[in-house]
């Protein structure tokens, strides 16, 4: 048993405690929010690469192993881990992640430091799961990509967009991804079948890939009713939310109706064509049907959520977005397209910053913008943007993004793009059209 300090550490997260995450590449991280080195193919915000060489771990493997034993003991002792820096730094947006689980898991803070050793060790177990089955997807969102969405890694197969040489995408490779649906297969499905039946499942965070597309979504879900463990189970969705019946089983009458509680973060980043051109396979009218059936169940507000990522083409959607959530009577949870590398030109960042703020600046003096847009467009404004963060790559960086944006709109046959949606605010399309001749 360790010793439980008179405050508890405020940098302490209930995360490594309760929950376990697993990308669909079956990489095991603290939350899918946390920087750490990659196991074996590095995932967008790992902080190093890695082997290359696919070397799984289960579950049991991996709980106590060193590393996790070494982030319990710091966050014990009271020690900002670099792991934590999505949600120390709010990188993301503002509602962090460690808040969500402190909340949700604050009641088994003394069983916390009753149950777990001074070596960071622990014998208790996750009741909190985020496991990706596979990249299945129906979409290709633009500030998407390959590991997180299959019908992303058809194309960039079927149009030789694949670097090779880059180990971090041997996941593709046809006898890798053999022993990564072996693994998934034999393993994966064991370890989430065993807590579903013997009823440690308390919190299930359904994302993908698509995760209304995963066949193990409705089975399990259907099975953890069926032992009567529905009203114990707090169940939340990161969706595209373009299905929302399965043979015969809808999501919301059949699943959400029948269980303590639930989320719905449907993803949604502009309306109309906007919306369509950065979410490829996004039919809107579709979209808002599934959305509003969702609004028919709702208990409360929280239920149904607009899931907002700010992209540099969302810049000009997000008053168009805030008279959405306002007109459907929801909330919505914003955050901003990840800058991990000099080339992310769907980033608002990728904007030069005495574009940027302006644009910035005119929009929170709007008043009809609720508090989760004002926050991370505020928050823009004290981010560096990529010309501050790589001054010596930002040239090369933004004329590669281009390239890929261009490319992507002539393999998909776009009808919109971006200088389409750009030409709105002349500063922005002239930055845009000469980002070649920089």
């Amino acid at each position: 048993m360790a010793n439980k300090p008179d405050q508890k550490p405020p940098t302490l997260c209930m995360a490594p405690w309760t929950h376990t995450y697993l990308s669909p590449q079956t990489e095991r991280r603290l939350c899918c929010a946390s920087r750490e080195p990659a196991q074996s193919f590095e995932q967008y915000i790992d902080t190093e690469s890695g082997t290359g060489v696919y070397n799984p771990q289960t579950l049991e493997e991996h709980w106590n192993n060193e590393h996790m034993m070494s982030v319990r003991r710091r966050m014990m002792a009271g020690e900002t881990l670099p792991e934590c820096d999505v949600c120390n730094s709010k990188l993301l947006n503002t509602d962090v992640y460690r808040s969500y689980f402190n909340q949700l898991f604050g009641h088994k803070y003394d069983d916390l430091w009753e149950k777990t050793e001074e070596s960071g060790y622990t014998t208790m177990k996750p009741v909190s799961w985020d496991y990706r089955f596979s990249n299945l997807c129906n979409f290709k969102c633009r500030m998407c990509g390959d590991m997180l969405s299959s019908a992303w890694e058809s194309e960039q197969k079927q149009h030789n967009m694949i670097n090779w040489h880059n180990t971090s995408n041997n996941w593709m490779l046809p006898d890798v991804r053999e022993k990564i649906s072996k693994f998934q297969d034999e393993q994966i499905e064991k370890e989430f079948a065993e807590a579903v039946e013997e009823h440690r499942v308390e919190e299930i965070y359904w994302v993908g890939g698509e995760p209304l597309m995963y066949e193990q979504h409705w089975r399990y879900m259907k099975r953890i009713i069926e032992l009567g463990d529905g009203p114990r189970l707090y169940a939340r969705y990161n969706s595209n939310l373009s299905r929302v019946n399965y043979k015969g089983i809808n999501l919301y009458t059949d699943i959400l109706s029948n269980i303590r509680d639930w989320q719905m973060c449907a993803s949604i980043d502009g309306t109309g064509a906007v919306g369509e051109y950065i979410r490829t396979g996004l039919n809107y009218e579709s979209w808002l049907n599934n959305f509003r059936e969702g609004l028919t169940i709702a208990k409360h507000r929280r239920q149904m959520r607009l899931d907002f990522t700010l992209t540099l083409p969302g810049l000009f959607e997000v008053v168009n977005m805030q008279r959405l959530a306002d007109e459907l009577g929801v909330d919505i949870l914003a955050k901003v397209t990840f800058t991990f590398t000099p080339d992310i030109i769907m980033s608002p960042l990728a904007l030069p910053r005495e574009i940027l703020d302006p644009i910035i600046d005119k929009l929170i003096t709007n008043n009809t913008l609720g508090r989760a847009l004002k926050d991370v467009l505020v928050q823009l404004k004290n981010r560096p943007t990529m010309a501050e963060q790589w001054p010596e790559e930002y040239k090369q960086g933004m004329q590669k993004g281009k390239r890929r944006i261009l490319a992507l709109e002539n393999i998909r046959k776009d009808s919109l793009t971006m200088g389409d949606i750009l030409s709105v605010d002349q500063n922005v399309l002239t930055w845009w059209e000469n980002i070649d001749h920089v």
